[in-house]
């Protein structure tokens, strides 16, 4: 029996599904009609949103922390400050979160380990009603 433990980025499949995982996010947000609203209040372009959400989950899930190193700390709050997340573009966000993780993270455990803390950090971002 080992006592070796893994971080979450690890038991996902690393790097791979990380990058994936993003990809599909910002895909999703980027072509469901029911997302249109959380797609508003992105760039034009969502390379650089994808880019930075790549780096972000990398650390949040236990990888290297990549965006700390190239954009110090996270500090999401003050940093969607600009954008209004009310209740339409928070659920939006997380119906395009939820289906990303169901298509890319086969173990459904995994899958809801990661769900929880995502779904509070969404109300979390919420600053209008």
């Amino acid at each position: 029996m080992s006592d070796e433990t893994i971080t979450l980025y690890e038991a996902i499949g690393g790097d791979d599904t990380v990058r994936a995982l993003a990809k599909r996010f910002y895909e999703l947000m980027d072509t469901l009609p029911e997302a249109a609203r959380c797609r508003a209040i992105h760039p034009p372009s969502l390379a650089g949103s994808e880019a930075k959400f790549y780096d972000y989950l990398t650390g949040y899930l236990g990888g290297p922390p990549v965006y700390v190193e190239k954009h110090g700390h996270p500090r999401l709050r003050s940093r969607h400050f600009g954008a209004e997340i009310g209740p339409v573009e928070r659920d939006e966000w997380l119906l395009c979160f939820r289906r990303a993780i169901d298509e890319t993270i086969e173990n459904p455990k995994l899958r809801d380990i990661i769900w929880q803390p995502v779904e509070r950090l969404a109300q979390h971002m919420q600053n209008k009603e």
